[in-house]
Order: structure tokens, then C-alpha cells, then sequence
């Protein structure tokens, strides 16, 4: 996993239009939902979203992703979950001080974040913490019911109420 994880980082640019891709496509699709049934648009959204996210960035499904403000590194993948940078405990050469395998994820997000349009400034906005009532809830869909005009201040820059973008 954690290889995938570290060519997610690599490839941010790209990935990150591909969320734009998703996120748009979603957002056209958003008149049928009523007629597929909410419900079932969830279970289908979800169940792609768990199995590509799991495999690219190791995700946890937390359903409030931040991997565009996160440079494409779950900061849910740190030992201490903590979602607004290192903890003070990153070892001089980037690794976790909990798992010195590990890289740390928030040496990834900044990696990552450099390689995303204003992903620098994305990553220093600061993230709520984690509801965890939406835990295996499609964070793509929630983004996609959000109102157009938020997601365009996401992309600016601006942190619209419930975080950053969700691939």
C-alpha cells in the first residue's frame, strides 16, 4: 500500500484533475440521483470510491476526505490522525516517530501540495476535525450535493464550511 500511496504524492497533478473530472461528472449526473434512489446512488458511488481510494492513498474512509488540500496523502494514515500537519514528531529524515518505516504523511502532503494549482495554500487552511458519523459515507457525493459556488472558492483557495475536495 504504501508505494501506491507514495505515487498518489508523486502524481498529485494528475490525480487532482482527475477529481476534477469526477467531481463534474457527478455533479451533472446529480438530477438522476432522485430517480436511481439516493440510497442506492450512495452504495455504487461508495463502493468505487472505498476500492480506488483504498488502493491509491491507503484511505480510511473517514467520508470528509481532504486529500486535495492534503498534496493526495490521507492524513488519516498517521498513527495520531492528526489532519492540520506533523505532530512535532517527524524525524530529521521524514519519518514517522511512531513507525520510522512510515514516511510521514504530512512530509508527503507538502511534497504533494507543491505539484497541485494552489495546493501550498490548500494545505495550510485549517481542516474541522473528523465526524465520525459520516465514516463510510461517499465523501465524492457530498462534495458533488455541495452548491456550485462552494466548490469554486474550494478551487480558489478558499476553505467553503466541510473542507477541500474529496478524490
Amino acid at each position: 500500500m504504501r508505494s501506491a500511496r507514495l505515487w498518489s504524492v508523486r502524481h498529485a497533478r494528475g490525480l487532482d484533475r482527475l477529481y476534477r473530472w469526477v467531481e463534474s461528472s457527478l455533479r451533472a449526473a446529480r438530477p438522476l440521483f432522485p430517480l436511481i434512489g439516493p440510497a442506492r446512488v450512495e452504495r455504487w458511488v461508495y463502493a468505487v470510491e472505498k476500492r480506488i481510494k483504498r488502493f491509491l492513498f491507503d484511505s480510511q474512509s473517514c467520508g470528509q476526505c481532504i486529500l486535495g488540500a492534503s498534496g493526495m496523502s490521507c492524513p488519516m494514515n498517521c498513527p495520531k490522525e492528526i489532519r492540520n500537519g506533523p505532530c512535532g514528531g517527524v524525524r530529521q529524515d521524514g519519518t514517522c516517530e511512531i513507525d520510522p518505516s512510515m514516511p510521514c504523511v504530512w512530509v508527503q502532503a507538502w511534497d504533494g501540495s507543491q505539484r497541485i494549482l494552489g495546493g501550498v495554500e490548500k494545505l495550510q487552511a485549517v481542516q474541522g476535525a473528523v465526524d465520525y458519523s459520516l465514516q463510510g459515507t461517499s465523501a465524492w457525493l457530498r462534495e458533488a450535493r455541495r452548491p456550485a459556488a462552494e466548490n469554486i472558492l474550494a478551487v480558489d483557495g478558499a476553505q467553503p464550511a466541510g473542507g477541500s475536495h474529496a478524490l
